[in-house]
């Protein structure tokens, strides 16, 4: 895990140069920062938000655990 300093001062849980990966995957030859860091927050946030509803559905299967079928669960809503 990797945590930077975005442009705007919120602390970023995924590596920027990860993100940039992932762009660059999806073909493009250069990023720019900001872009980075913008899909960066969005895939954060939307990351708590499904890992959220993971945790309730784990704890109502009495468990502690996230486990894979509950992240699968969530997405599949």
């Amino acid at each position: 895990m990797f945590i930077s300093e975005s442009l705007f001062g919120e602390v970023m849980i995924l590596a920027k140069a990860s993100i940039d990966k992932i762009i660059r995957k999806a073909g493009a030859a250069r990023v720019s920062s900001e872009a980075a860091l913008r899909l960066a927050q969005v895939l954060e946030d939307e990351g708590v938000e499904i890992a959220k509803e993971a945790v309730e559905l784990a704890e109502h299967a009495g468990r502690m655990t996230v486990k894979r079928e509950d992240i699968r669960m969530v997405l599949e809503q």
